[in-house]
């Protein structure tokens, strides 16, 4: 991920890295997200570097100053895929622009994998 700084307003810029996190924070609270990229948690995203951020959350600078979000996600099995992208869309848009008054110009969602959890021996 370049290191590129966004102005919030004046006197005050974040990195792209700050973005991603807050993208990458308010997907991993939607429901039916098993992780985000490689491996990545509400848990640990916060201490994840830019080079591991970089492997599911790219942030993409406008030419009219909005940015596009590019996530790479990992579903529980037996969630919806469209309720899910839907609202991880929402949710990072929202959180994205309240945050740092950036427009969001949209939010590209890729299922990279599906997440089945073992349940144990059924009867």
């Amino acid at each position: 991920m370049a290191e590129n700084t966004f102005t919030v307003e004046e006197g005050v810029t974040v990195t792209d890295e700050v973005m991603a996190t807050i993208a990458g924070l308010a997907a991993s609270d939607v429901e039916g997200i098993a992780y985000i990229g490689n491996g990545l948690t509400r848990d640990n995203i916060t201490k994840a570097g830019a080079s591991k951020l970089s492997k599911g959350i790219h942030i993409i600078r406008e030419e009219d100053g909005s940015i596009t979000v590019r996530l790479a996600i990992v579903l529980k099995y037996g969630y919806e895929v469209p309720k899910v992208c839907h609202a991880i869309q929402d949710k990072v848009t929202t959180n994205v622009e309240s945050m740092t008054g950036i427009k969001v110009k949209e939010v590209d969602v890729r299922i990279a994998s599906i997440e089945v959890t073992d349940t144990g021996a059924r009867a």
